[in-house]
């Protein structure tokens, strides 16, 4: 038992002095269902990080916090996708051990200042300090302290027009890491929901993309359906900070791939 502390705190050690991972590229994916088997074995799969989504599941802030652990166990960066840009959830899920948030829905300056501030400490930003599993109980607060300054992600969802019409504004908010686009919501605000080869989508996807470049903001696209084929072509357009599918649409897209084969045979 005492070895497997051991190995558990050697994991946490090697992913606390990692850099960032919207500094180069990585792919990730997202966590729904909320049982731990789901996330050990997408923890295993090879992933970057992993998001685990409280915005579009049942996951509670206890389930988010024992699926944070089986991801850093793996070596794997845990994310938490907010279900809204709310300081009292961003307190606890970072205490429950989260190395960054996603938050939703971030259309103007004030939004993204709202959330760096939750998520950072004093005099940075307004974050209380507790001693909780990422503070090691209270054993590793100095360490977990200085992680934090240097290391702690805050990455803002760009998911609506009036976000795209302030995005210079936005990705000038000092503590910003990274953006990701929230493709369903953003082509629903052009009144295009889905249409995802729309010209209008594409030419406001081309914005943020030209936009994020002169602003240096690491960034990238949640491609919700697994498709390897647009994983290589997001990457040869230079995005670097991917989510490929969620635990959801890889089960359903995996399990109607086999069968369809079967049927095509059968007819």
């Amino acid at each position: 038992m005492f070895n497997r502390q051991e190995e558990a705190e050697e994991h946490r050690e090697q992913r606390m002095s990692k850099s960032k991972i919207t500094d180069r590229l990585t792919i990730g994916s997202w966590i729904q269902i909320g049982h731990p088997a789901v996330v050990d074995i997408m923890a295993s799969a090879g992933f970057d990080w992993l998001t685990v989504d409280l915005e579009h599941s049942a996951i509670t802030i206890q389930e988010a916090e024992e699926l944070i652990r089986i991801i850093e166990l793996k070596g794997v960066v845990p994310l938490v996708r907010l279900s809204s840009n709310n300081a009292e959830q961003i307190k606890r899920v970072m205490d429950s051990g989260a190395h960054g948030i996603i938050v939703p829905m971030v259309n103007s300056t004030e939004d993204a200042r709202k959330a760096i501030s939750a998520a950072k400490y004093p005099p940075v930003g307004t974050r209380s300090f507790g001693l909780a599993r990422a503070q090691g109980y209270g054993t590793k607060f100095s360490e977990y302290l200085n992680w934090e300054k240097e290391s702690a992600i805050v990455v803002v969802q760009i998911e609506h027009i009036d976000a795209v019409n302030n995005l210079e504004s936005i990705f000038s908010v000092p503590g910003l890491d990274g953006y990701f686009v929230g493709p369903y919501d953003l082509s629903g605000s052009l009144g295009i929901p889905g249409e995802f080869e729309h010209p209008e989508y594409i030419q406001t996807m081309a914005e943020i993309k030209r936009i994020a470049d002169k602003k240096k903001i690491p960034g990238g696209l949640h491609l919700v359906e697994p498709d390897p084929d647009k994983l290589v072509q997001s990457i040869n357009e230079g995005h670097r900070f991917i989510a490929y599918g969620m635990d959801t649409r890889i089960l359903d897209t995996g399990c109607r791939l086999g069968l369809n084969s079967i049927k095509k045979l059968m007819a």
